[in-house]
């Protein structure tokens, strides 16, 4: 009988208890109410929102933000008239309220929402808005995430054997972790080698390789799983046969086959190719002045294309003698090693220089050479044309197709492929560096080819609307001892 009454008491206490605190809440006394979730992506900026109502009478306001349990250490503080500063260092001069919003009627309208400026990875999570006077207090939770999305993805091929290759796709700086999918023209395919990568800012890189018949084409799509995916395709014509080699060189021997790129996210409008002595490689569509495009092709031996195009060869000259980073002598030219460059990286454009004459019509041919017998073959190089005219470059922009440059480049730390300079990235395998390189340009057809001169067999080539004059385009790279050479025809006097 004692236990009964004891219970019945207890229960009888909890009722007025709940009764006292929902009177406190809801007659006169402060409500808190917050939308959530809310998301925004990393280093934006983001309001979380938060509004109350209170008595005109209530004095003593107090607003408090904090995250997790961590009630005695807010991230901002509104007590007695003034804000304290964040006990957080990270988010010193991060965090406001929007007293002073336009939009925002500020505290006498009830406005407590918290301000978060250039957001990171580490403030997504649980924040609560806590707003408490002399007539009662109120909370709410919200919750934040944080969203980034990362670089289209990458593709690199390499011919395992007769009729198999191995394709790889990367992609790097997302956030949460993004979801990498494989398929064929039929169904899905198992990823192999699956691995995942965080940064120090803990965004996510992720790569993956499958393996297949050179046929086949292949789809590598990268984005988070209920979001809208990046993805790269390549498409393989026929098998890779390697060509017999030659004593002091090795021969390309290419089958041609097609990379096909693009990117789905920007939702470009992908045009079409023509077999035409090569097999179609697409790319991401850039625009010059408004223009597309841009379209790297991969092709074969071809000694006739190659005869063909040294009929329009020219003597070309470099717009300068004197240059800050580039010791040039002749037709010679190559890094100063004791050049003052600047701290810093990307700076890869301080070695560049263009040709003096520039071509807004018609079809030109000119060589370089990148091997000299008593250094050693060069390895970082970049030739193509330019439309930018000012040099030396002052460049903060990347140096793509939509920024009026297309070239090839070779980096010493890939000695199994050259790049061309487009976005995405287009990667060609090469089983060899060349010795010299043939750079073909049609201005009215807007192609731009590049040959290995020594074994007679297309390196790639590049399609664009041209519409502006172009230069040829040269860059020695930094900290390599071979000098590049601009090969001359001797002029035949009538």
């Amino acid at each position: 009988m004692c236990l009964q009454m004891t219970y019945m008491w207890l229960v009888a206490v909890a009722g007025l208890c709940k009764s006292l605190s929902s009177a406190a809440s809801l007659s006169g006394g402060v409500e808190v109410s917050v939308s959530s979730p809310v998301s925004v992506h990393r280093s934006h900026t983001t309001t979380l929102p938060c509004s109350f109502n209170l008595p005109q009478s209530a004095e003593n306001l107090e607003i408090r933000w904090y995250r997790g349990d961590d009630f005695d250490f807010p991230i901002i503080l509104y007590q007695a008239g003034k804000i304290e500063p964040p006990w957080e260092a990270s988010y010193e001069g991060r965090v406001s309220l929007v007293l002073n919003d336009p939009a925002s009627g500020g505290l006498k309208a009830g406005d407590a929402s918290l301000k978060l400026t250039n957001v990171t990875i580490s403030d997504e999570g649980g924040y609560t808005c806590y707003v408490s006077s002399d007539r009662g207090y109120d909370r709410g939770s919200i919750s934040l995430s944080v969203i980034e999305r990362g670089t289209s993805p990458s593709l690199s091929v390499t011919w395992k054997e007769v009729n198999m290759v191995n394709v790889s796709c990367e992609s790097a700086g997302w956030y949460p972790q993004p979801r990498l999918r494989w398929s064929d023209q039929e169904r899905d395919l198992d990823p192999k080698g699956l691995t995942y990568h965080n940064d120090a800012s803990g965004l996510v890189s992720v790569h993956s390789w499958v393996l297949g018949p050179g046929s086949s084409e292949f789809s590598c799509s990268v984005g988070p799983s209920d979001g809208e995916e990046k993805v790269a395709k390549v498409h393989l014509g026929k098998s890779f046969q390697p060509a017999a080699q030659e004593s002091g060189s090795s021969a390309a021997g290419w089958v041609a086959f097609a990379l096909l790129l693009t990117a789905v996210a920007v939702l470009a409008f992908l045009g079409w190719l023509y077999f035409k002595k090569k097999v179609e490689f697409f790319g991401k569509k850039d625009q010059v002045d408004g223009t597309p495009l841009t379209e790297p092709l991969l092709n074969k031996t071809d000694t006739t294309a190659l005869t063909e195009a040294k009929k329009y060869f020219e003597n070309v000259t470099l717009d300068e003698v004197e240059h800050e980073y580039i010791f040039i002598k002749g037709c010679k030219m190559r890094d100063k090693q004791d050049a003052p460059f600047p701290d810093g990286e990307n700076l890869s454009y301080l070695t560049t220089i263009k040709g003096k004459t520039g071509f807004s019509s018609g079809k030109h041919y000119w060589e370089v050479s990148l091997y000299i017998a008593n250094v050693g073959l060069k390895e970082s190089w970049w030739l193509g044309v330019t439309s930018e005219t000012v040099f030396p470059l002052q460049y903060n922009s990347p140096l793509t197709t939509s920024n009026g440059f297309w070239f090839l480049s070779s980096s010493p730390d890939t000695a199994n492929s050259l790049q061309f300079n487009t976005d995405p990235k287009v990667f060609i395998p090469i089983q060899s560096r060349p010795k010299t390189v043939g750079v073909y340009l049609d201005y009215d057809s807007g192609e731009l080819f590049f040959y290995n001169v020594d074994d007679k067999s297309v390196i790639g080539s590049l399609t664009a609307s041209f519409t502006r004059e172009v230069f040829p385009f040269f860059n020695t790279g930094r900290h390599d001892k071979a000098p590049m050479e601009i090969l001359q025809k001797p002029v035949q006097h009538l």
